[in-house]
């Protein structure tokens, strides 16, 4: 524990390490620039003052001689200064990039670290409670009942390991492009109380309803649309208390087809609200499972089905998804 505390303090040194020397060469890159800007403007005033010491006042054309040093002088003053200001926009637009650039990859890495220890605790967990279901089941006599109930448990377990292999597996085909959607004519009430079913078969305690227009379809793919609605229902049931219930309401109105998840939960803050949806992002309440991919690849999901997908606060508390499809 210790050393895991001195490692990750080491890299953030490391890290703010690399900040520092990265703002001061810029700097320096900066102050030798108007160091150059000031030497070669004083240059320019030595030999302006060189030709005019040459000069001779007797001269008739001393006038115009003189004129055309001054104008001579300003015009390297203004190339100077043109010139300067071109690379000093030139760095500094570099550097605002390379740092943006070096910070995203930076917030990539850890948000990856993060999905990794994320994704390990998620498969960790239902394969230990798996594997100790059919322990119990295979070492001791049990009544029917509680056979039942260990293997309920376990095709719960097993519902969420598939659910987490499918996100992930459907993350990785829509990045490179290897997804074909496959659109059909979708009975919403069937899909929305299959999903329904499936979850109350899960979580038998929680109070699941539905409110669906009768007749209501839209044109999507079956498998995505399914999935998109389960990461919905789960988010919902994972961010709102037991006690609390969650509701599918699914309408047409004004050429759109709305469905929606509303739960009574803590809700979502306003700063949180931008980022929901961003790869790997998990909000504040970080101690709940999950790997930040469910609303990330349902956004997907929507996006690709030419839908959209979006969120609001529930008065006077917890959050509404919405997925609409326009007619």
């Amino acid at each position: 524990m210790i050393y895991d505390d001195l490692k990750k303090n080491f890299k953030k040194k490391r890290i703010s390490f690399i900040y520092v020397l990265y703002w001061l060469m810029l700097v320096y890159i900066i102050a030798a620039l108007i160091f150059w800007f000031i030497a070669l403007d004083g240059q320019n005033i030595q030999i302006t003052n060189f030709k005019k010491d040459r000069l001779s006042q007797n001269d008739p054309q001393y006038n115009e001689q003189l004129a055309k040093i001054k104008t001579e002088e300003e015009r390297k003053t203004f190339q100077y200064i043109g010139e300067g200001l071109t690379f000093f926009i030139l760095i500094v637009a570099g550097a605002v990039i390379v740092f943006r650039m070096v910070k995203k990859q930076l917030k990539i890495a850890r948000q990856q670290k993060d999905f990794m220890m994320a994704v390990t605790h998620e498969l960790k967990t239902p394969i230990a409670v798996t594997k100790l279901n059919l322990e119990t089941l295979q070492k001791r006599q049990l009544d029917h009942d509680k056979q039942q109930r260990l293997i309920s448990a376990t095709l719960s377990e097993t519902d969420r390991l598939n659910a987490l292999c499918n996100n992930i597996l459907l993350l990785n085909a829509m990045d490179f492009e290897g997804y074909q959607l496959a659109p059909e004519e979708i009975v919403l009430p069937e899909l929305i109380n299959e999903c329904l079913n499936e979850y109350k078969g899960r979580y038998p305690q929680r109070d699941l309803k539905a409110e669906v227009q009768k007749n209501l379809s839209v044109r999507a793919d079956r498998i995505l649309l399914k999935l998109a609605i389960s990461n919905l229902l789960d988010n919902a049931l994972k961010y709102s208390p037991k006690e609390s219930p969650v509701k599918i309401e699914a309408q047409a109105e004004m050429g759109t087809t709305r469905i929606s998840v509303i739960d009574r939960g803590s809700g979502i803050s306003e700063s949180e609200m931008k980022k929901i949806f961003d790869k790997y992002f998990r909000g504040a309440q970080k101690q709940t499972k999950g790997t930040g991919l469910g609303l990330y690849v349902t956004r997907q999901i929507i996006k690709q089905s030419k839908g959209q997908l979006s969120v609001m606060s529930n008065q006077p508390k917890g959050s509404i998804f919405t997925i609409t499809f326009f007619s």
